[in-house]
């Protein structure tokens, strides 16, 4: 190891360096920065060093007691020998930046200094270490693999695989088209004088040469294709009744590619999200608003298909709406060091997907790079709502959105359009309608099937009941227990 090359031995430091040593100092201990009293502390130092670069870099300080205070040691040039020597224990090799400082007439400091490494997992005699707080922990197998996979993830990921079969006939040349004259209406494209799918898939990034990377299938991909050879790329919804997963009201999946799915999304938001309803003074009229923001939800289904792990063939993205919450999860961990409290911070774009994410910015779904969850709490806020919840468990991410906590939820804002033009239509008859009579006062005629099924919801829903049985059967209004 080359850790001589690297020194810089200032045996009468200038005041900036001294200054810079008083500035360190006074920022206190943390992830980034440890003081060790002399270098017979070295074996920790070097482990906290190796826990830096494997997450942000930072710098550990001999010569500083544990309370801030400069107290320097004596340094010869056998005590940089071996501290050189305990850095050589770090693997893969690193050429740290190592600074003499002098603090008195026979006493220095010493500043190491290292960058975050782009070869992790590093390891100091063996094991590898992490950076927690002020703490270097070592760190377990699964979190080893995870870096491993991240380092390999720019140059090998999924999406940037050649698909073998496919070609551009196996793909929804519509999408294709309203993708660019989308991005070029939006600026984020210069037009390219020709709707030929294959050169704007070229401007895309999605080919190479004749041949399809698989982002293209995950974007534009045929849906009879997609539920054959790549199910991952699936939707499930569902609206339960209550708080847990005991009782469903609707429960559905969708296969398709992700602007397909996308629809599929907010359809079902609108016909199954509760809403908080509110009479206008003066008026009988009800005026429902939505219960979230809808640009927040569509933000964070935007980010779940750009940042989820499409590798694995069991995973899909999911929506669940409950009485008291909202929730979208998508299949794999957090990557990158990113945290959950890191994601509602000023914080660097670092899409699983970039493929993806690139062609959602140029469509118009994500806006900026790096402001999603931000977005989010912005939204939710201007809203009244509580902040949303990131989670990080068994193997996927969680956004759970939360309404405020006095929304009474069981109003007949629960209801879809259908729902809402069925419970209107009796209201108005008292002594209740039949199933003909139903589907005739409807404007679309709903088949006899999907009618039926709509009766059933609302009468598990507890809105209606019935009175009679077979043809005869009449539909009424069901009333609370307290009415008259």
């Amino acid at each position: 190891m080359k850790v001589k090359r690297a020194l810089k031995r200032n045996v009468s430091s200038p005041p900036s360096l001294l200054e810079n040593l008083q500035a360190w100092v006074r920022l206190g201990e943390s992830e980034i920065l440890e003081f060790k009293r002399t270098t017979n502390e070295r074996r920790e130092a070097v482990r906290s060093l190796c826990a830096m670069i494997n997450h942000r870099g930072g710098r550990v300080l001999f010569g500083v007691s544990s309370a801030g205070e400069i107290l320097g040691q004596q340094v010869s040039d056998r005590t940089i020998e071996e501290l050189a020597q305990e850095i050589k224990e770090i693997d893969p090799p690193v050429f740290p930046s190592i600074e003499r400082i002098v603090v008195s007439r026979e006493r220095e400091a010493i500043a190491v200094t290292v960058l975050p490494g782009p070869s992790g997992p590093y390891t100091y005699k063996g094991r590898a270490y992490r950076r927690v707080g002020n703490a270097s922990l070592a760190m377990s197998k699964d979190e080893c693999n995870r870096i491993l996979l991240e380092r390999l993830h720019g140059q090998s990921r999924w999406e940037n695989q050649l698909l073998e079969e496919w070609s551009v006939k196996d793909l929804d040349i519509g999408e294709i088209t309203r993708t660019i004259d989308e991005s070029v209406r939006r600026g984020r494209s210069e037009d390219p004088g020709t709707r030929d799918p294959e050169i704007i898939l070229r401007g895309l990034g999605l080919m190479k040469g004749k041949r399809l990377f698989r982002a293209a299938a995950v974007l534009f991909g045929r849906r009879d294709l997609l539920a054959a050879e790549y199910p991952q790329c699936l939707l499930r919804v569902a609206r339960f009744r209550g708080s847990d997963k005991t009782v469903f009201v609707d429960n559905r999946q969708f296969q398709g590619n992700v602007f397909d799915l996308l629809s599929h999304a907010e359809r079902f938001l609108r016909d199954n999200l509760p809403v908080a309803g509110r009479v206008l003074p003066g008026l009988f009229e009800r005026v429902d608003d939505p219960l979230y923001p809808s640009l927040a939800l569509r933000e964070s289904l935007a980010n779940a298909f750009c940042h989820r792990d499409y590798s694995m063939g069991g995973g899909s993205v999911s929506l669940a709406v409950y009485d008291d919450r909202l929730e979208i999860t998508s299949s794999g961990p957090l990557h990158f060091g990113l945290t959950e409290e890191m994601l509602f911070l000023p914080h660097e774009s670092l899409p699983w997907n970039p493929l993806i994410a690139r062609t959602f910015y140029r469509r118009g779904i994500i806006e900026s790079w790096g402001r999603g969850t931000l977005k989010m709490a912005e939204l939710m806020h201007a809203a009244g709502l509580p902040h949303p919840e990131i989670v990080e468990a068994s193997g996927c991410v969680i956004v759970r959105f939360r309404p405020k906590e006095s929304l009474p939820l069981h109003a007949s804002g629960d209801l879809n359009a259908q729902q809402k033009n069925i419970i209107a239509l009796i209201v108005a008859t008292p002594i209740g309608l039949s199933l003909r009579d139903i589907r005739k006062g409807i404007p679309s005629s709903p088949p006899v099937w999907k009618l039926k099924r709509e009766l059933e919801t609302l009468k598990n829903l507890g809105k209606l009941a019935t009175r009679g049985r077979g043809l005869g059967a009449r539909w009424l209004l069901r009333k609370e227990p307290n009415a008259p």
